[in-house]
């Protein structure tokens, strides 16, 4: 049987980050991904936001890897050409309730180092973006975005330097705990099937972290790692783009699971509205329909008073891995090594949502120290 020392389940963005800085030329390292490719799920259906560290709770894991992941890819962007725009962002409040929500995030803001955030008056709103509305905003000048198909290429390309090995169209059928490792069983596109032994594991499959937790033996209910789906769809703007805003423009959060229906500036010129607070789905499901327009519409009008009805239309749709359900306390990452429940140097990543992109290279930073720490030896 085949033998290596550390296997990463999962080629997303955070998958790819964590293959990046593990890699070791002394080890044996592969990635298993079910997809004929990297970051075909979470990771390419997204804002491709740089977020600044804005919304989670105090000493969460989620506000300490977001706030150095958003300084690491910044490094990354520029080091490597990777195509990124730190424009900026405004959380606009539109309302008097709105507005005197601003202090409360200004304080999360604060409470989790995010640099340079602010709260500014409307006429500082209407310097920066003439044709937005609103009495005052929080400003986040360390927001910005990325193209995230080059950022996922460069870890990747990077592993392989690093000579990581890479099983696409590989999916994960079994797991099975030996006195020194794990057996890995595992089933191609064509439906062959195959094992390999690995002294380490590290689950880095995204929308999958709750079935590999179960194969491993972990009863997900009891540990608090059921997932729930939440899909969020976008419309794209195609008319007016002239006017809208450069920076990133967000409404107040409506929920503690959701951001609201933002403007996303791509790099290429045009613009993405979205996502919407966002459904519990049963099933993987990225199709997207008109029913939302009036949805979008109202939405984002407030703020934007120049937008017309027929400027926008239904692009895309991505799914979030959450470990709350929506309106609940946000749950943080959970990135932990599974000892106590038997699972030794089984490393496991669940939840990982937003921010995850922002934080995959702090989170591919984080794992790499623990896989330090636990000594795995070739």
């Amino acid at each position: 049987m085949e033998k290596v020392d550390i296997t990463v389940i999962g080629a997303g963005v955070v998958g790819l980050a964590v293959a990046s800085y593990i890699a070791d030329k002394k080890k044996v390292i592969l990635v298993v991904e079910k997809n004929k490719t990297f970051g075909q799920e979470t990771s390419s259906r997204n804002s491709e936001v740089i977020h600044a560290s804005i919304y989670y709770p105090k000493n969460s894991l989620k506000g300490k890897l977001c706030l150095e992941g958003n300084e690491m890819l910044y490094e990354i962007c520029k080091k490597n050409n990777i195509p990124h725009r730190n424009s900026g962002k405004l959380i606009v409040a539109v309302t008097d309730e709105d507005v005197e929500k601003l202090p409360e995030l200004l304080n999360r803001a604060k409470n989790n180092s995010a640099k340079g955030v602010k709260i500014i008056d409307a006429d500082e709103i209407r310097n920066m973006e003439p044709n937005v509305l609103a009495k005052a905003a929080l400003y986040c000048p360390s927001s910005g975005t990325i193209d995230s198909h080059s950022l996922m290429k460069f870890f990747e390309a990077d592993a392989v330097n690093k000579d990581v090995n890479f099983a696409y169209r590989t999916e994960v059928t079994k797991i099975e705990k030996t006195n020194n490792g794990y057996i890995l069983s595992v089933k191609d596109d064509e439906g062959r099937v195959f094992g390999f032994f690995t002294k380490m594991l590290i689950n880095c499959s995204g929308l999958s972290a709750q079935q590999i937790s179960r194969m491993a033996g972990i009863d997900t209910e009891m540990a608090g790692y059921k997932i729930h789906y939440r899909k969020g769809v976008y419309f794209r703007v195609m008319k007016q783009l002239e006017k809208y805003p450069k920076m990133l423009i967000y409404p107040p959060p409506p929920d503690s699971g959701a951001v609201g229906i933002h403007t996303t500036p791509d790099l290429a010129g045009g613009m993405r509205l979205g996502p919407d607070i966002g459904e519990i789905v049963l099933d993987i499901d990225y199709s997207v329909n008109d029913t939302l327009h009036e949805l979008f519409y109202n939405s984002v009008k407030p703020f934007l008073p120049f937008i017309e009805y027929d400027d926008i239309q239904p692009d895309s749709a991505g799914i979030l891995p959450q470990l709350q359900m929506p309106n609940s306390p946000m749950r943080d990452f959970i990135i932990r090594h599974e000892i106590d429940k038997g699972l030794e140097n089984f490393i496991n990543l669940v939840g990982i949502e937003s921010p995850g992109l922002t934080a995959s290279p702090a989170i591919g930073k984080m794992v790499a120290e623990m896989v330090k720490e636990l000594g795995v030896r070739s």
